[in-house]
């Protein structure tokens, strides 16, 4: 005997075998036990979702011979007919290869007649969008009065192309994308009883890929069988489907909670090995950034349906707020360069370090920002320069520590200083970057947040701001935020002013060349001013 596939051996005979679809059940089996049952039913929804198996089903529960229920024998002559294919009152159409008019009127005219084996006679039309207007128009009458022992059952994946007055005629049923959960509990049900060994990760794997198809996960599970020689493991689904592993991508999030680039990028040169789409991956790690941020909320939002929930909620506890907001918002944004790009894997690379160390006011080594080392890099040289400027004093030129430093000695110069060097991220290091000291006691720190910056801020900052700046004196204080115009000069402020002028320097350079001034006035031209950066900028 041939091999039959399993999407096709483990077709559904009954509505109990059915894998949720819970709500379309539910009115069915109520309209066949309350033998209310309406003469035009339209099934809805994706490939792979059961919308032409629950229509086989429905003709069985209409002429079984043992009458008309919602739990048909599945023994008589009527459902064993049906279940092979060969029930002479189920007319089963493909409308996609029946679209002319002349198909549909003689599709129809021997619907007066009565059925020749069953209670009913049954037209089943799949993909019925793909009928023509003339065809619709020829079904509207008989669809709208149909003789008492017809039925017509619709099927489609795309129900917006079928006319109103078609619509208005049927029962609509809606059918779901199944979730991972669902998908997964079922093909443990159907390998158990076919005996065949697994991996329940490759199986969630498997599911992720169906996108709610059933009929696509049995259709993977088949091909997996083979690939894996029998026995289903995530190391050989993940090489026949080209995708991450799940466990990877929550070794990347993992990676940039502790802020090691190195790590993220070698999960990423891991992931590389296998030719995977890096849109896929990118999807996944916006997924679970999402549930990532529902957890951060809502502990209990958090449900098993993709089996990570732990993961999550380990996550939700290493990662601020801030920063899974900030990662998921650059990641989205980050979506067309990875479809536009060549080089996808660059790409990638440079998103997953855009989230690690993008910050809109201060630039620094991840390394360095880990290890708690003082900057030596020019934004510690443009501090030094601010304090010279603002408080024409040398104590910030020291590399000023936590051993030696008092809180209550210190000055706007002093703080300019410290900024880099607290181990702030997300919001609160935004928020750290546009404010100026104003006073400080040997508990307290006073600080003045620029008004400019007031949307970025709420009360709970004030704590955070107090952990960062009591780790790094060594002993608790307290912080008291206000907002106000700040009579000093900010960290961000400073650094835009020195950008400016460093790129008001170069433009003079670059005008004064002898080469450029002759290509400007050979070729009638101009400096595109704004273009002219510092390298890496």
């Amino acid at each position: 005997m041939s091999y039959q596939v399993l999407a096709r051996k483990w077709r559904p005979g009954n509505f109990e075998a059915v894998a949720g679809q819970a709500h379309v059940l539910k009115s069915l089996v109520n309209a066949l036990e309350n033998q209310r049952l309406h003469h035009a039913y339209l099934f809805t929804g994706t490939r792979g979702v059961g919308k032409t198996t629950l229509a086989r089903i429905l003709a069985k529960c209409l002429n079984c011979e043992k009458g008309v229920s919602s739990t048909p024998c599945g023994e008589c002559s009527s459902c064993t007919a049906i279940s092979e294919g060969t029930f002479i009152d189920l007319i089963e159409v493909d409308a996609a290869s029946k679209t002319k008019v002349e198909d549909t009127r003689d599709l129809l005219e021997n619907v007066q007649y009565t059925p020749s084996m069953g209670r009913y006679k049954v037209y089943l039309i799949d993909e019925v969008h793909m009928l023509s207007n003339h065809s619709f128009n020829a079904l509207l009458k008989t669809l709208e009065e149909p003789p008492p022992h017809v039925k017509f059952l619709f099927a489609t994946t795309d129900p917006q192309k079928l006319p109103v007055t078609i619509l208005s005629r049927c029962l609509q049923l809606n059918l779901k994308n199944l979730n991972p959960q669902i998908v997964t509990d079922y093909l443990v049900s159907v390998l158990s009883q076919e005996k065949i060994s697994y991996d329940e990760a490759a199986l969630w794997q498997i599911a992720h890929a169906a996108s709610g198809s059933m009929r696509d996960a049995l259709t993977l599970v088949d091909q997996a069988i083979s690939y894996c020689q029998g026995k289903i493991n995530s190391a050989g689904v993940i090489d026949m489907l080209g995708i991450p592993n799940q466990f990877q991508v929550y070794e990347i999030i993992n990676a940039m909670a502790k802020r090691d680039v190195g790590a993220a990028l070698g999960v990423i040169e891991e992931i590389s090995q296998h030719t995977p789409d890096y849109d896929q991956i990118l999807n996944s790690l916006l997924a679970k950034l999402h549930r990532i941020a529902v957890a951060q909320v809502l502990e209990n939002g958090v449900d098993n349906n993709f089996g990570d929930r732990e993961q999550v909620l380990e996550l939700a506890s290493k990662i601020s707020a801030e920063d899974v907001q900030l990662y998921y918002q650059i990641g989205l944004k980050g979506r067309e360069d990875i479809r536009l790009a060549t080089d996808l894997r660059s790409v990638f690379e440079m998103l997953v370090i855009r989230m690690m160390v993008f910050s809109p006011t201060i630039t620094q080594q991840s390394e360095q920002l880990q290890e708690g080392r003082p900057l030596e890099n020019e934004e510690a040289d443009a501090g030094n320069s601010q304090t010279a400027e603002s408080d024409n004093s040398d104590s910030i030129k020291k590399k000023a520590t936590a051993a030696d430093l008092n809180p209550a000695k210190l000055t706007h110069a002093l703080w300019l200083g410290i900024i880099p060097r607290l181990k702030a991220s997300g919001i609160t290091e935004n928020v750290l970057a546009n404010t100026v000291f104003n006073s400080a006691s040997t508990d307290e720190i006073n600080l003045v947040l620029d008004q400019t910056q007031s949307a970025i801020y709420s009360e709970d900052q004030e704590t955070k701001i107090a952990q960062v700046v009591s780790e790094y004196f060594g002993k608790p204080l307290s912080v008291n935020v206000c907002i106000s115009n700040p009579d000093e000069e900010t960290s961000s402020a400073l650094r835009q002013r020195l950008k400016k002028e460093r790129q008001t320097e170069l433009v003079a350079q670059f005008e004064g060349d002898e080469n450029v001034k002759e290509l400007v006035k050979h070729f009638s031209g101009s400096v595109a001013r704004e273009s002219i950066l510092p390298l890496g900028e």
